[in-house]
């Protein structure tokens, strides 16, 4: 679907991209901007909307979105969206700037005194990392609130604090477990393992949740101890040891036992930065449903959808009496934070010594690495045209990464602007009226 604007550039329902071709080749629209592509009437002020609401299925390294058109038997997707968080880069990039700190306190160069308890954190303060993935969901509501008549969010958030209230004697670890406890730790394992059988590789199911120390044999039910497992292998292995029942693959065995205790970091990510999400959400003034992750797994199973991030942001919420789900063919829009370039000014070896100096300036004729350009080339080996991702530089002979690779040595003079870089990389795999949306942006 193409987001559609009013002429004084109101939200209004998106059409399909057939009607936006037409709108455009008849002038009565014009291109509002690419990624997401939207397109502005220029004779409408008004028309006709229905309430659309956007679902958001959070995850450490993905967030799925999706806005859809929900009637009393029926939601209709109107587009699917997963956003790639970059938390790791964020925690890696700080944890080397400490250390380099560090390093020139011990050597006795030029550095600022290190800062410990002289500042103090507000109320609800994250880790950067954890409030990047707050702050990127944040903007792309913003977003998607200002391409389309959004009047509902609904999130997917584990709520078990209703628990109290239905059983005043609850504690300990009880407290900890909702009623869908089983489904939440089921999914987890199913996700952490790749959704397959860890003892044969099949991914048909269905599955169980084995035991890798059999309860039998004094083995617990924590997350580390269970891993998914076919039928067949299920039975065959039964109470016996894993070291045994693999005897003649100790690579495997090796490799579950790796994979199984893997530590809960993007658990711990998730459950930390829920809560914030659901407090900025809520500031938006407008009506926010809730759903926990075993709903969302229910309601997949039911509607038989495939496992991706962006058609469980569709299953988020209470959906027992809508009757069908169409529109989950629709291709997703990939989008990738990046950033908007670094403070370092040089490259370095190995050995931490400047191998390279970096231009002062960013911006070259009027383009900036990241921008999405279109470059019709007259003449030479490169003749022809080419859309991507350009990076600039001094001599104005650019770079540019197209989805068949990186063509080099494109002069400024045969680009022109498409989109503005804007900290994110597009992909989708289909045609968006008519402008080669394949390009990796």
């Amino acid at each position: 679907m193409v987001y559609v604007l009013s002429k004084r550039k109101k939200p209004l329902m998106p059409c399909s991209e057939k009607r936006a071709r037409l709108l455009l080749a008849r002038g009565r629209a014009r291109v509002h901007r690419m990624f997401p592509f939207a397109i502005r009437l220029t004779n409408r002020i008004e028309g006709a909307i229905q309430p659309v609401a956007l679902k958001i299925d959070p995850g450490a390294k993905t967030t799925g979105m999706a806005l859809v058109r929900q009637s009393a038997t029926e939601t209709r997707v109107l587009s699917l969206i997963e956003v790639e968080h970059r938390g790791a880069s964020i925690s890696q990039a700080l944890t080397r700037r400490a250390a380099l700190r560090h390093g020139r306190r011990s050597r006795n160069l030029r550095y600022r005194a290190p800062r410990f308890n002289n500042r103090r954190r507000r109320e609800g303060w994250l880790p950067p990392s954890l409030q990047h993935r707050v702050d990127t969901v944040m903007s792309w509501v913003a977003r998607l609130r200002a391409l389309a008549p959004v009047v509902e969010l609904a999130q997917e958030l584990v709520r078990f604090d209703t628990q109290l209230m239905q059983n005043a004697e609850i504690s300990g670890i009880e407290y900890q477990r909702g009623t869908l406890a089983g489904y939440e730790v089921r999914e987890y394992v199913f996700e952490k393992m790749g959704r397959q059988c860890v003892y044969c590789d099949t991914t048909k199911g269905p599955f169980n949740l084995d035991h890798l120390i059999a309860r039998a044999r004094g083995g617990s039910d924590r997350v580390a101890n269970l891993v998914p497992s076919c039928i067949s292998c299920n039975e065959r292995k039964n109470t016996r040891d894993l070291r045994d029942f693999l005897a003649h693959d100790i690579i495997r065995v090796e490799r579950i036992l790796r994979r199984a205790k893997a530590p809960l970091n993007d658990a711990a990510a998730v459950n930390t930065a829920r809560w914030a999400l659901f407090h900025a959400l809520s500031m938006t003034n407008m009506p926010v449903g809730i759903g926990t992750g075993g709903r969302t797994k229910w309601n997949r199973s039911r509607y038989a959808l495939s496992k991706t991030h962006a058609l469980d942001a569709v299953c988020v919420g209470v959906m027992d009496e809508i009757a069908t789900v169409s529109g989950t063919e629709r291709p997703t829009l990939q989008i990738r934070c990046t950033g908007r370039g670094a403070y370092q000014r040089t490259r370095v070896n190995a050995s931490g010594f400047p191998r390279g100096y970096l231009m002062r300036q960013k911006r070259v004729r009027g383009f900036a690495t990241g921008d999405m350009i279109h470059a019709d080339i007259p003449t030479g080996k490169h003749a022809g045209e080419l859309s991507g991702r350009v990076a600039v530089r001094a001599t104005g002979s650019f770079n540019i990464q197209t989805p068949n690779g990186v063509v080099q040595g494109i002069s400024w003079k045969h680009c022109h602007i498409v989109h503005r870089n804007d900290g994110y990389r597009y992909h989708t795999p289909v045609l968006t009226a008519g402008v080669a949306a394949e390009t990796v942006g």
